[in-house]
């Protein structure tokens, strides 16, 4: 349902006691609170939040801040929606319940006492996953219990006395859904033990045990600020090999490929052992896969495609992939701000090793592109590196390209650009 009453018929009237106090919006999850009024639950959570401890229609404050579903007025409000099809209202879908501390509270017990036999154990940690799959809300709910500790436990204790792998994998699904704090990611990467346990799992029959390690594993390296730590991780056996492994499953698994090269990066961090980056595929990898990936997980593969640019064996091994550039100089302002700046970066570390590739970039169209990131409002590293790219470029510019020179030389789109004429060929002097 809109928020607002523009798309709707103007014959069509939300009634007064349908919209939120607050938000004056039609309301999709109504809850009461202490003092009986009903308010949107998204609605009075903001305003929690932002510090305010009375109720904004009676300004008596609010001595528990337990939110009641309204079920009555929200199955009023499905049927108006349903009555007022024909001027385009949509129903609003029934909202899941966030879930109960005491529910959560149980599960959590439940799943760390090795009293209780192994099945109640992975009925309580799957329906945990459940809850934390369900929501933000639920998650945070979930970790107010000290929940990750509880998982860390399980998943590291269960597997080095290999009990039941059961519990151990399930605790790995769980956990995989939160994000670890510092001294979390510090338990784990200070055991080599652990490390070298989640690496193995990177290996398992399973496709979601694969991806829930991998994302475990990226986690705790982007979280441990120690270079030492990060370099024994990525210094492991087989870990790029393994994680390139997720990222070329096939493209059904969209969860595969998010978690492949957000892993990948995370290992490329580290610059001493990018080479092995190289030697395990990550070039092909991520090239066949660029035009694949989601907007964020785009600006992550460009990232680590302008990390491993910047040694010799990736810079080599990019300019011998067909694709490199062509992609690269495509990708150029269509993605975001910071995918721009990475693949103008990778494509000067590109043309500047290789005179082949400097042609090669002017003939699939990289001035214009380069020409519309200095003028456009892209960051200002981007601009730099493509000023810098450009300067390097003069020489490669086609006479065809700078025919009118004198007059784009004053034009508004390259204000910044001097032309001077050479003999029978024209470069860019200066920037």
């Amino acid at each position: 349902m809109p928020g607002s009453l523009e798309p709707l018929d103007v014959n069509v009237q939300i009634p007064y006691h349908f919209r939120c106090p607050i938000s004056l919006e039609l309301m999709r999850d109504p809850v009461i609170v202490t003092t009986g009024q009903t308010y949107d639950r998204s609605s009075i959570e903001s305003w929690v939040a932002t510090g305010n401890t009375t109720c904004p229609v009676t300004r008596l404050p609010l001595t528990d801040f337990t939110l009641i579903p309204n079920h009555t007025l929200r199955r009023l409000i499905q049927e108006w929606c349903v009555a007022n099809r024909s001027y385009g209202v949509e129903r609003i879908p029934t909202p899941k319940q966030p879930a109960d501390p005491v529910t959560v509270r149980s599960l959590l017990n439940q799943a760390v006492s090795q009293s209780n036999s192994k099945h109640v154990r992975l009925s309580a940690l799957r329906r945990l996953r459940a809850l934390a799959r369900d929501s933000e809300k639920n998650r945070s709910v979930i970790s107010a219990y000290n929940a990750r500790e509880i998982l860390i436990g399980i998943l590291f204790e269960t597997s080095l006395s290999l009990n039941s792998p059961e519990l151990n994998l399930e605790a790995l699904a769980v956990l995989s859904s939160f994000p670890l704090t510092e001294s979390e990611c510090v338990l784990i990467s200070s055991d080599l033990v652990r490390i070298s346990y989640l690496i193995s799992l990177l290996s398992h029959s399973s496709i979601d045990v694969r991806v829930n390690s991998a994302s475990l594993l990226e986690n705790v390296i982007v979280g441990t600020r120690s270079p030492e730590k990060r370099a024994e991780i990525s210094n492991q056996n087989e870990v790029f090999e393994k994680v390139i492994g997720i990222l070329n499953y096939p493209v059904t698994c969209s969860r595969a490929m998010k978690v492949g090269i957000k892993a990948l990066f995370a290992l490329c961090l580290v610059k001493q052992h990018r080479h092995k980056a190289v030697e395990a595929g990550a070039v092909e990898a991520v090239i066949d896969r660029l035009s694949d990936f989601e907007k964020c997980d785009a600006e992550r593969a460009l990232a680590t495609v302008e990390l491993l640019c910047r040694i010799p064996e990736g810079c080599a091994a990019f300019a011998a992939h067909a694709l490199t550039v062509p992609l690269l100089v495509k990708i150029i302002l269509k993605v975001s701000d910071r995918a721009t700046e990475y693949a103008t970066g990778a494509l000067l570390s590109l043309c500047s090793a290789s005179e082949r590739l400097q042609n090669e970039a002017v003939a699939v169209g990289v001035l214009t592109q380069l020409l519309l990131v200095v003028q456009s409002d892209c960051t200002a590293r981007a601009k730099r590196k493509a000023q810098m790219l450009l300067k390097l470029l003069r020489d490669s510019w086609p006479e065809k390209s700078v025919r009118n020179s004198d007059d784009l030389a004053c034009s508004d789109v390259v204000p910044k650009i001097v032309f001077r004429k050479r003999k029978t060929k024209r470069i860019l002097l200066r920037f």
